[in-house]
């Protein structure tokens, strides 16, 4: 396939494929690790008329119809939308919560042991394990994200405020088109991890220097152990997701349309089928930051059992980083796609939600396990990518390939094991999570690297990781 490469500076390269323009945001050597596939799905995914902007993230990899790290953006009154560039897991995102403690609070590895067996007990998992907030209805949390929740599990106002977004609005009357069976299973998962890449980790700060003013601001100090969820919508927008695929693979089947990627499903905006997509999705965002918060509020109260009922445990924010938004860019209603993308808006930004109106917000970015994590700052700048940068590191081979060419020992070494500065994990053997070492993927600080470089956001606190949580 012929491409043209063109290199704006700033870790910026523009590339006209055959069916439009790709940009690319990315340091030299993470661009040149980049091998042709990409570059092919981002062609397919250009096949969708009317695209108004496509780019990658540094850590873009191959995914399922496109690429992960992908924005992608029509116009809401004659645009499209497209549930491969939402992504499988609609909603996954971050969540961030802070701690009156310090480092040398949770050392000593006796403690941080207790701390993992403590939250394991408050949030399942293992995915054989059920809810422990039946009393919770889904219903209502669908409908109406956080605010959907009983007060009881709402520990204070800040926990709805400190968020990307408490209730995500739609015609509840779409609802209506689900099966049956999706409230079953999903109430059997509000409040737990999930499998895959999804975690829960205690980490501690340090914040760098011409950030410690902001970081003052946001509650934050160096040393302090903070504790970082990742996680989605669980089996509502798994079973939301696998209807929609059929159908908008039949509605495209009867509209003629063809593409060289059959993963590679989309709509118009103004059809039927895109309406109902955009309203479900929604649903399922609600769910996901629901889930996210109840399994916040179990992580609360295992600290509350180990270090007493009255440490505070206030959210830093919660964003999503799988998702399609309404968002105004340009003076136009346009549709913002990321599939693991994160919105990182700067100061001032209208589009920030109310208590980080002045300051921007927290931009949450999960490193791989063993391997810091990043709480960034986007900036003006960021205009340019639509205010998205990336959301990890990014894989770099595949689960598979990752078994075949890491060997448990590299892994015990990139935790540390056996030294005062491991970093526990819930798992006995590591050979049982090792798809999940750091091997398996991109070097995280190439990628902030390559965000830092491009103006798209600033380092505010890198996280260590002293204990992470994986599912069963």
């Amino acid at each position: 396939m012929e491409r043209i490469e063109k290199f704006h500076g700033n870790n910026h390269y523009e590339i006209d494929l055959p069916n439009g323009n790709l940009h690319v945001f990315a340091n030299p050597d993470i661009y040149q690790s980049f091998d042709s596939r990409p570059f092919e799905m981002a062609d397919n995914n250009l096949i969708i008329p009317r695209n108004v902007y496509m780019s990658y993230t540094p850590d873009a990899h191959v995914g399922i119809g496109t690429c992960i790290g992908t924005t992608a953006v029509w116009n809401m009154k004659d645009g499209f939308v497209s549930p491969s560039i939402v992504g499988v897991d609609i909603g996954c995102g971050m969540r961030v919560h802070t701690t009156p403690l310090h480092k040398k609070d949770i050392q000593d590895k006796g403690v941080r042991r207790a701390l993992i067996k403590t939250i394991e007990k408050y949030v399942p998992t293992n995915e054989r394990t059920n809810s422990h907030y039946v009393d919770i209805d889904i219903r209502e949390v669908v409908k109406y994200g956080l605010r959907g929740l009983p007060s009881a599990y709402v520990p204070h106002e800040q926990w709805l405020t400190h968020v990307e977004q408490s209730t995500f609005k739609y015609d509840h009357q779409y609802l209506d088109k689900l099966p049956d069976d999706i409230h079953k299973y999903a109430h059997g998962q509000l409040g737990t991890l999930g499998g895959g890449n999804h975690f829960i980790e205690i980490l501690y700060l340090e914040i760098e220097e011409a950030q410690k003013d902001l970081a003052t601001q946001w509650g934050l100090f160096d040393g302090q152990v903070i504790v970082m969820i990742h996680s989605g919508s669980r089996a509502w927008g798994a079973k939301l997701g696998q209807e929609y695929t059929k159908l908008f693979r039949a509605s495209m089947f009867n509209w003629g349309i063809e593409n060289p990627d059959r993963s590679l499903i989309y709509a118009p905006i103004s059809s039927d089928e895109g309406q109902s997509y955009l309203n479900l999705m929604y649903s399922a965002l609600n769910f996901a930051v629901s889930n996210r918060h109840m399994i916040a509020f179990g992580v609360r109260e295992a600290f509350r059992e180990l270090f007493g009922g009255e440490i505070e445990f206030p959210v830093l924010y919660d964003l999503m980083h799988n998702y399609a938004l309404k968002e105004y860019h340009r003076n136009e209603a346009m549709l913002v796609h990321r599939k693991g993308a994160t919105r990182a808006l700067p100061p001032g930004h209208f589009l920030n939600t109310a208590a980080y109106r002045e300051t921007g917000h927290p931009a949450l970015i999960p490193g791989s396990m063993g391997t810091s994590s990043y709480i960034m700052i986007g900036k003006e700048e960021g205009t340019k990518n639509f205010y998205s940068i990336c959301h990890g590191a990014g894989r770099a081979r595949s689960r598979k390939a990752t078994k075949e060419l890491v060997t448990v020992d590299e892994f015990q070494r990139s935790m540390k094991v056996g030294s005062d500065e491991e970093i526990l994990v819930n798992h006995r053997s590591l050979a049982t999570i090792l798809d999940e070492c750091p091997q398996a993927y991109k070097d995280v600080d190439q990628i902030i690297d390559s965000v830092v470089g491009a103006s798209l956001a600033d380092v505010v606190a890198t996280c260590k990781p002293m204990a992470a949580i994986k599912g069963v």
